[in-house]
């Protein structure tokens, strides 16, 4: 009887921490969540929790669903445009089994992309949600999990700069995944960036409206990130009715970035 509750305990406990952000490092770092301009929240949820297995939340007023490592937000607007015409191209996952995925995707009658051999030599896929939100699929087989977030995608003719940028801001190191020199990673997510053959458009109002970075001791890290020359749109401060603190700011190359103080508690 012993045996059997320490197993069930240790399984709740397991799906307990899988649905959580990773831990933070030595920074107080981890990465948070994508927040999406969409024209209808309600079909997004559907298509995020039946074909994603997300978790549908409530953080104060907004609505989202949650995964392991990621948050992912709405706001009910039409977007400008959709991700592929931005500087943040894309948002990726590891799927345990893609062919199960695509299969019931297909069959949904969604917007399926190609399928290929990905920078780490695993299946990968792409997809093209609603409001053209571009999303990208890579199988792990060994996953406990369905589905984690995985990695975000840069595309920018400055991509190397951009790189440098966010190594110094977030102090990362440049660390290769696969065949892709060009990222670098925080507890929770890759960050890769690649070369546009054009100009990408900003992200604000557009489908990916912006991504955000969950930080420890938020107040003394914009002190130290004002310290390195940022600029804040939407300087420290604490929203009430979503628990959180919360800052704004964009990169260099237009990407919208939202720092946050307790979304892991969601």
């Amino acid at each position: 009887m012993r045996t059997l509750l320490s197993a069930l305990l240790f399984t709740l406990c397991s799906q307990i921490a899988h649905a959580q952000l990773a831990t933070p490092n030595g920074s107080g770092i981890t990465y948070g969540h994508m927040h999406l301009n969409v024209s209808d929240i309600a079909q997004h949820i559907e298509i995020w929790t039946e074909h994603f297995g997300g978790e549908e939340i409530s953080i104060g007023p907004l609505r989202a669903v949650k995964f392991p490592n990621l948050i992912v937000m709405f706001a009910e607007q039409t977007p400008t445009m959709g991700s592929r015409e931005t500087v943040m191209d894309h948002f990726g996952f590891k799927v345990r089994n893609i062919q199960q995925f695509i299969d019931k995707w297909e069959s949904a009658g969604l917007e399926m992309g190609r399928v290929f051999t990905g920078a780490e030599g695993q299946t990968n896929a792409y997809v093209t949600l609603p409001d053209g939100v571009y999303v990208e699929l890579q199988e792990d087989q060994g996953l406990h999990e369905e589905f984690t977030g995985y990695h975000i995608h840069y595309f920018t003719q400055d991509y190397e700069s951009l790189l440098d940028w966010y190594v110094e801001i977030f102090d990362l190191e440049i660390r290769p995944r696969g065949t892709i020199a060009t990222t670098t990673n925080v507890p929770g997510t890759n960050l890769s960036f690649g070369n546009a053959s054009a100009p990408r458009q900003p992200t604000l109002g557009t489908a990916i409206d912006h991504i955000g970075f969950e930080i420890e001791n938020l107040r003394e890290f914009c002190q130290q990130l004002e310290a390195k020359g940022i600029q804040f749109e939407v300087p420290y401060r604490e929203i009430e009715a979503l628990g959180l603190a919360i800052a704004f700011f964009t990169d260099p190359g237009g990407v919208r970035i939202e720092l946050t103080e307790g979304l892991d508690v969601h």
